[in-house]
């Protein structure tokens, strides 16, 4: 299937990858790579803006798990802006205000 969307990171998007890169890497920086480039990888897997479900602590965003992380994103005009990547174990209380 074509790809029919782009995926373009916001610069929360960006800084919220960093802190996970940041968070492996002080334990190897090979882990953290993987873990980025599949975070990445999910996202520019998108083939259309409602692919994936509402998030539900978050529902003005969609969202793709990946790993232990969320990949919050937004969709408009055939655009996929990542929001942010949250951690799946932080308590719903925090996620609420991301």
């Amino acid at each position: 299937m074509e790809k029919v969307v782009r995926v373009d990171w916001t610069d929360a998007g960006k800084q919220a990858l960093r802190h996970v890169y940041e968070f492996y890497a002080e334990r190897s920086e090979l882990a953290a790579e993987i873990v980025v480039n599949d975070i990445i990888d999910a996202a520019d897997s998108i083939v259309f803006g409602k692919q994936y479900q509402i998030d539900d602590i978050n529902p003005k965003y969609r969202r793709i798990v990946v790993r232990d992380y969320k990949v919050l994103y937004i969709e408009s005009d055939g655009i996929v802006n990542v929001m942010g990547v949250v951690s799946t174990k932080q308590s719903p209380e925090i996620l609420e205000g991301k």
